[in-house]
């Protein structure tokens, strides 16, 4: 959110960071085959479209957009070589990167990016995006302009960020619905092969990638990037214990999300790197306030009031989380301890007390949540057997990961809490994480869909404010809302554990597992 940081970020991506010397980076090895376990089963492949990160993980193997974030989270420049913000920050010109193609040979040109700008604005996860963007042009091939209606000193943060990115796509994909992209097509050191959803999917190298020289090595989801390996092969794998035997075994080269109960004996084993993440994401539950009981305010404070954090934090990641208030972690810049009055309360006593003067009578509270993140699921237990130590009727309902978003998404019948984690997001940054919180993504469900007017206040000022000070502000203001009318109730922060086979190489833990730059020694 601090406009100096973004200018810094941006002059890494145009080549003025000391690296022009440097030598770019070489595999060391071609070929082979890296298979991956994944945790959890995709909703889509249609990047534009999902924030899930079992869509991310592959999907950013194979698209790229104009911009994205660097290793430590800072703007860089992706598919543009150059960006000009205009004297009165109005107009941001994009140049493109020459000679790159997609994956079926189409040769790149402004017109695939107004293309894909127009579909994001109609079907894309985070359209609000461009909220404040008055209309896009394209003078020539290779020139992309974007148009503000206002000032916003926080647009080029929320254009780089790949929680939901617009990634470009070939014109002529511009009209296809959403998640409907059932082969998509990209600009990404992969390609697809084959996706079976429940089971596996099978990228290749593109032959045709260009690295963007304006790096000498990968960085966040940029910087210079080649496949190394002749094959990458995701494999949907649920149960834990079958991620850990495969990796074990050989059979996985990587997986992610491993039980931390394996991790001592993994710890010892020659074969093995462990990877821990500290923070990887923050483990909630969105209540929705447009069905009963939980659309009257008093009920979900008397769910929050009833809640033990610990003791929820302990099932959900074995003993491995932080208690953390609010939505971004102690060790980010726009970390606030605002609303903290609300968090880890377990009171039951003022539990019943709202309950009593919400006139509540034992309707059910669906608790809605998957077992293909045990985090997930394990939280949610905890949070029924505390609910119903208190008098509220809670009720399981299981899916699986990919059923569930669609339910929180479609439908606002059939649940009352949803269970979840912001990962991502909160690493992206306060304005990246806010954006959950706001139509079209309100995870709350607000009633009619339209936004608390407080909320959206907040989140204007976080957008617009000139000062990076009072946009911090805004940003602590909107986070004590949420927390005090129970828009969200975040638990704590997980600790994931990732690990690949000793012979791996170039594989570093980040907010997906990015196959550019690794490679298989023999």
């Amino acid at each position: 959110m601090r406009r100096g940081l973004l200018a810094a970020g941006l002059s890494a991506s145009l080549g003025l960071s000391g690296m022009a010397h440097a030598e770019s980076f070489r595999c060391p090895h071609t070929g082979d085959n890296f298979v991956f376990g994944q945790a959890a089963n995709f909703d889509t492949l249609d990047q534009m479209t999902s924030s899930t990160i079992a869509t991310r993980n592959i999907a950013m193997n194979i698209y790229e957009a104009l911009m994205t974030r660097d290793e430590n989270n800072h703007p860089i420049l992706e598919l543009a070589r150059a960006m000009q913000e205009a004297p009165n920050h109005l107009t941001y010109t994009f140049r493109l990167r020459q000679g790159i193609h997609f994956h079926n040979g189409k040769l790149l040109t402004s017109a695939d990016v107004v293309a894909s700008f127009d579909r994001y604005a109609k079907v894309g996860e985070r359209r609000s995006t461009l909220a404040n963007v008055d209309h896009w042009s394209a003078p020539d091939a290779s020139t992309f302009v974007i148009h503000m209606k206002k000032v916003q000193p926080t647009f080029i943060e929320a254009l780089s960020s790949f929680s939901a990115p617009i990634v470009i796509i070939p014109a002529e994909d511009r009209d296809v619905p959403a998640q409907q992209l059932t082969h998509p097509v990209g600009t990404g050191p992969y390609q697809l092969v084959e996706s079976r959803p429940g089971r596996v999917v099978t990228l290749k190298r593109f032959d045709g990638y260009r690295p963007n020289t304006s790096f000498q090595q990968r960085t966040g989801l940029g910087g210079y990037k080649q496949a190394c390996l002749d094959t990458v092969t995701f494999r949907i794998m649920p149960e834990p214990e079958a991620r850990l035997a495969g990796l074990r075994s050989g059979e996985l080269q990587g997986a992610e999300n491993l039980p931390s109960t394996a991790l001592p004996d993994l710890q010892h084993d020659k074969d093995v790197a462990v990877l821990p993440l500290k923070h990887w994401w923050i483990q909630i539950a969105n209540p929705n306030t447009s069905t009963p009981p939980t659309d009257r305010l008093l009920v979900r404070k008397a769910i929050q009031a009833a809640l033990d954090m610990d003791e929820v934090m302990s099932a959900a990641a074995d003993g491995n989380y932080h208690l953390n208030v609010g939505f971004q972690y102690p060790n980010q810049r726009d970390y606030s301890d605002s609303g903290k009055d609300t968090y880890n309360l377990h009171d039951p006593d003022l539990a019943r007390q709202y309950l009593a003067q919400a006139g509540y009578q034992g309707e059910p509270v669906v608790l809605l949540t998957n077992k293909d993140y045990p985090s997930m699921y394990n939280a949610a237990l905890i949070v029924q057997q505390q609910l119903q130590a208190v008098g509220i009727n809670a009720q399981m309902k299981v899916v699986d990961w990919p059923a569930s978003v669609q339910m929180m998404q479609n439908t606002t019948e059939g649940w009352n809490l949803y269970f979840t984690a912001w990962g991502t997001q909160p690493a992206l940054g306060a304005l990246a994480t806010m954006q959950l919180l706001v139509q079209p993504n309100a995870t709350y469900k607000p009633l009619d869909g339209k936004d608390d007017r407080d909320v959206l206040a907040a989140w204007n000022d976080m957008n617009t404010l000139p000062t990076p000070e009072g946009r911090q502000q805004a940003y602590a203001r909107m986070q004590k809302l949420v927390l005090e009318r129970v828009y969200a109730i975040p638990f704590g922060s997980v600790t994931e554990f990732e690990a690949v086979r000793s012979n791996v190489g170039g594989f570093v833990p980040f907010r997906i597992p990015r196959m550019a730059n690794v490679w298989l020694s023999h």
